[in-house]
């Protein structure tokens, strides 16, 4: 199966453990986020790109592996 960029950016994520994905909607990042709503990961559109990682890095803090685009 071949898959875009942003595609193998969420599939390679997901194989190494990463279970929360965070992202601003509108960017061309937008299709990393919208490939892992399904499979068991927990996603969150926030408002801006600062948002998004502030909700990112209080997710690792807490011990989560999380993808923030």
């Amino acid at each position: 199966e071949l898959l875009s960029g942003n595609e193998a950016i969420a599939q390679g994520a997901w194989e190494a453990g990463c279970r929360i994905g965070v992202a601003y909607p509108g960017t061309p990042s937008t299709e990393t986020l919208e490939t892992r709503e399904k499979d068991g990961v927990y996603a969150e559109w926030c408002i801006n790109e600062k948002v998004a990682v502030e909700v990112g890095v209080g997710a690792s803090a807490a011990g989560a592996r999380v993808l923030a685009t």
